[in-house]
């Protein structure tokens, strides 16, 4: 019996394509049986590439793929397939480069024509179902490109060698091979310098996307001795997108970008490879800024995190929450019209929000004019000002008091969708922030943070670990083999779970993945790592052996595989890894001063490697209020790549159960004595016992650092 259409989608692990089944499209799911069809039937393949958030994906959806008029247009004259991005990555970073070489534009829905064998020789983005001012519609362009594959096929045959072969160099950045210089550093900092925006924070004009990866090099460079400037352009940036709409001031989290410039009008789905990275940046901007503002939205982010985007109970961090529950609201689930705010609260509490977050008649959303975004408009000093009489105390306590009902009062509206899919690489991501945020917060929120940080982890190692296969790319359900970034996230967090708790099976772990990395997708000639591994199945469609570089937007998986590979070289000493690490930032040093700003991972990973890591040792006795306050104290510094290492005398009997570099450094020290010992590649300074001595040793430039062991 034949399957119908629909059920090739009905069972699938992806929401997006679950949500397809309803279609009178005849989708197929990426794969071997799609290519075959359209093979022996000689038809072109129609791609949609869109994720579950995405909220064009769904206009294209309604618009075009549920009309069984244009329906019956594709699959008379295609074979259609529908593909996740957030599912298959490395399908839609080809096509991706494809297609913006063809249409000079990128992003979801993706609308891609290909060859048979996959190869694409035309697409675009959202197309409108009908010819609108002066555009083609999408029923005259899917006749016209078929048109084109039946009567044309030479030329179409030829566009889309020519677009393989441009897509092959691109991707696998031949000739940009060079000499490591660590001085990229400096000149994307000035390249994001010259982007920043002076009045709004952030960098460029709108859409203005979160560059972490950016303000953490801006502030790794002002902490290594670096220009003030560098500093008020990321606490700038922080502050402005903290105060935005871009940032849910009722429920927490950020969302994914802001259409304009001030940070205000967002587009209001949730990511989570977004608000992990954020968290760290928060958090660091907390720390050399010491402003207490980044706290509480860092906290913020948390508190949002565990009770939308997480499984509480089992472990793991979900993908995304959607930006609309209907198509036919523009974030109305996050936004309110006056008379909304003013039915939740009382008058005082309404007269104090309203000020505080420009709450008025009008508010900023197009399709609703009455529907306001809140953003922070004044500050508390202000309202106090404006108000008269009152104390700022006061004020606080009533702005709390009321977001917390304005927080209840939208619980009751129905929520936009939450794809609680667990992604490996996405879930390793949080994990590092979790336990990021358990060192710089400290007390139960931080003790949460990181017993949470650790059972997803541990979830991970159980789920979605094979030692013949690496990590999957998520954790349960049928398994879908990794990709670059899954090895490589997973491994940070691993060291960064081994460096909180000195568990040795966590850095066991660490090590596995980078060897399986190093076999798997080395480049052992060019240097670098591909996306995706030497044992992987055929892809179908472009077979390209890419190496991912720009940070879009999760930091460039080559430069955190380098990263990786130098913290994990300060443990075990290994040539291979430096090596490694070596290799692949020469494999980009010839071109990744050109990406400035969207290879910023880069410019860390370069600092990194000619710094080497930051370890801070600790000893002292358990419950030691000395040892306590020097751990507090080197938690309190934000240094890229810095681990703190607590030594109790008991974790030193045991030290022949910890990274071979680290056991080779504890017999010099006495593991009952609360002192501080900081060590940069092979080289430490004395040891002190004043947490001020340590402060200045974490922030001094160059370090004066001797041999270890001396």
């Amino acid at each position: 019996m034949t399957e119908k259409p629909q059920g090739r989608l009905a069972n699938s692990a992806s929401p997006y394509l679950r949500s397809a089944v309803h279609q009178p499209v005849e989708w197929y799911e990426w794969g071997a049986e799609a290519f075959a069809r359209a093979a022996a039937e000689d038809k072109p393949i129609l791609l949609d590439i869109g994720a579950v958030w995405c909220h064009w994906c769904h206009v294209i959806d309604r618009e075009s793929y549920e009309d069984p008029r244009l329906a019956a247009v594709i699959n008379q004259l295609y074979i259609p397939v529908k593909v996740d991005r957030d599912e298959r990555p490395d399908v839609d970073a080809r096509y991706q480069a494809a297609i913006s070489t063809i249409s000079g534009q990128g992003g979801w829905p993706l609308t891609g024509f290909l060859l048979p064998d996959g190869r694409p020789f035309y697409g675009g983005t959202y197309f409108p179902p009908d010819d609108a001012m002066g555009r083609p519609g999408f029923r005259r362009i899917l006749e016209a490109v078929a048109a084109s594959y039946r009567t044309r096929r030479p030329e179409v045959e030829e566009a889309a060698s020519r677009l393989a072969e441009a897509v092959a160099q691109s991707e696998t950045f031949a000739g940009a091979r060079a000499e490591f210089d660590a001085r990229v550093a400096d000149d994307q900092a000035e390249s994001i310098l010259n982007m920043f925006d002076s009045r709004n924070g952030g960098f460029g004009r709108s859409p203005k996307f979160p560059h972490p990866s950016a303000i953490d090099l801006l502030l790794e460079l002002r902490q290594a001795g670096g220009s003030d400037r560098l500093l008020v352009a990321a606490a700038f940036t922080l502050e402005k997108m903290g105060s935005g709409g871009v940032y849910d001031q009722v429920g927490g989290g950020f969302h994914r970008y802001s259409v304009d410039e001030r940070w205000c009008v967002p587009h209001f789905e949730k990511m989570s490879y977004d608000n992990s990275e954020l968290l760290k940046n928060f958090l660091h901007g907390h720390l050399v800024a010491r402003d207490a503002f980044m706290r509480e939205v860092a906290e913020g982010i948390i508190d949002w995190t565990n009770a939308v985007l997480s499984d509480q109970s089992l472990g793991g961090f979900y993908a995304s929450q959607d930006a609309d529950q209907t198509l036919d609201d523009d974030g109305d689930y996050f936004t309110w019209t006056q008379e909304e705010v003013r039915a939740v609260l009382t008058p005082e509490e309404s007269r104090v929000v309203e000020l505080r977050y420009d709450v008025e008649p009008r508010g900023e959303m197009h399709h609703n004019p009455s529907k306001n975004v809140l953003w922070i408009a004044r500050s508390i000093a202000e309202i106090a000002q404006t108000i008269g009489g009152v104390e700022m105390a006061s004020i606080r306590k009533t702005l709390e008091g009321a977001k917390e009902k304005l927080l209840a009062a939208r619980g009751a509206r129905p929520a936009p969708f939450v794809d609680t899919t667990l992604y490996v690489a996405w879930n390793a991501m949080f994990v590092s922030a979790y336990l990021e945020a358990a060192a710089v917060l400290g007390g139960e929120r931080g003790a949460a943070c990181r017993a949470f940080a650790l059972k997803t982890l541990d979830r991970m190692l159980a789920e979605a670990w094979s030692d013949e296969r690496g990590f999957a790319h998520r954790i349960g359900g049928a398994r879908l083999d990794g990709s670059l970034d899954d090895q490589v996230f997973a491994g940070l967090a691993l060291l960064d779970a081994y460096e909180a708790t000195l568990d040795q099976k966590y850095f066991d772990a660490a090590r596995r993945a980078v060897d399986f990395a190093i076999a798997e997708y080395f480049d052992a000639e060019g240097g670098g790592f591909f996306d995706r591994a030497s044992g992987a199945a055929p892809m179908g469609g472009l077979e390209v052996r890419r190496k991912p570089l720009q940070d879009s937007p999760t930091p460039g998986a080559n430069s955190s595989a380098a990263i990786l590979l130098d913290r994990l070289y300060g443990y075990t000493g290994d040539a291979r890894h430096r090596d490694a690490a070596t290799a692949t930032l020469e494999a980009f040093a010839g071109i990744a001063p050109r990406f400035g700003i969207h290879a910023s991972s880069y410019g860390l990973a370069a600092l990194l490697h000619a710094r080497q890591p930051f370890e801070v040792i600790i000893t002292g006795k358990s419950g030691d209020p000395q040892a306590d306050a020097l751990e507090r104290a080197a938690h309190s510094v934000y240094r890229f790549g810095k681990a703190v290492l607590r030594v109790t005398p008991e974790r030193m009997t045991a030290a022949g159960s910890l990274a071979p570099a680290l056991a080779e450094t504890l017999p010099y020290l006495r593991a009952d004595v609360a002192q501080a010992l900081v060590c940069v590649g092979t080289t430490c300074r004395p040891p002190v016992s004043d947490s001020a001595a340590l402060v200045a040793l974490l922030t001094q430039t160059p370090p004066m650092l001797h041999a270890k062991g001396d």
